[in-house]
C-alpha cells in the first residue's frame, strides 16, 4: 500500500503542527479577534488580512524564525493555536525563544501542551538547537503553567525585559535544553 503523506510536520494524537502560510490568513485572523479577551494583555498577534501577512512573511522568509500552525487533527485541520521560535541562534549557542498562544476556542483542552512538545521535538531534532527559551510576563499563568507542564525550568526574573502594550514588562525565564529532553526520557 502506498504511503500518504501528511500534511503536517509533525504530529501527535490530537494535532499537528505545520508551518505558515500566507493562504492562512483568513482563518487565523478570525481566531485571533475571537480571542482577544483571552490573549490581551499579554499577545498581541495579527488580527486583520494585511497586518498577518506581513507577520507570516517574516516568519517564512527570516531564517532566525520558525513559525508552526497548530491544527486539530478531529477537526479538519482548523487552527487551535501557533508557537513561533524566534531570535533562532546556530553555531556554539544552537538556542532560540518560544512564543506562543491558544486561540479561545482551544484553550484549556490541552492542546497547546501537545503541541509544544511537537515543537520542542521538532527544535532538538531537525534543527539542531540546543537550548529553548520561553520568557513569561509573571502574571500569565496559563503561559507559566504550560512552560512548567512541558519540562520548562525557571531560570531567572528581567526587570523590563520586553516592550508590550505600552510599556516595557518584567518576565520570567524558562529553558530546557536537550539534555534535560534526553534524562526525563531516559528516566520514563
Amino acid at each position: 500500500m502506498p504511503h500518504i503523506a501528511s500534511r503536517y510536520l509533525t504530529e501527535g494524537p490530537r494535532v499537528g503542527i505545520r508551518p505558515f502560510g500566507l493562504d492562512d490568513a483568513a482563518e487565523f485572523t478570525a481566531r485571533a479577534r475571537e480571542s482577544k479577551a483571552l490573549h490581551q494583555p499579554w499577545l498581541f498577534p495579527p488580527d486583520d488580512v494585511t497586518h498577518y501577512a506581513a507577520y507570516a512573511g517574516r516568519l517564512i522568509e527570516d531564517p532566525t524564525k520558525a513559525g508552526f500552525l497548530v491544527c486539530e487533527k478531529d477537526d479538519d485541520g482548523s487552527l487551535a493555536g501557533f508557537i513561533n521560535i524566534n531570535n533562532i541562534v546556530q553555531g556554539a549557542f544552537r538556542s532560540g525563544a518560544l512564543g506562543y498562544g491558544a486561540f479561545a476556542h482551544a484553550a484549556g483542552r490541552g492542546l497547546m501542551r501537545e503541541a509544544l512538545g511537537l515543537v520542542v521535538g521538532h527544535a532538538f531534532g531537525a534543527l539542531r538547537l540546543h537550548r529553548l527559551e520561553i520568557n513569561v510576563q509573571p502574571g500569565n499563568t496559563a503561559s507559566i503553567a504550560l512552560a512548567r507542564a512541558c519540562g520548562f525550568r525557571l531560570e531567572g526574573f528581567s526587570p523590563a525585559m520586553l516592550y508590550i502594550d505600552g510599556a516595557w514588562r518584567d518576565h520570567e525565564r524558562w529553558a530546557l535544553t536537550a539534555e534535560m529532553v534526553r534524562r526525563s526520557v531516559d528516566q520514563a
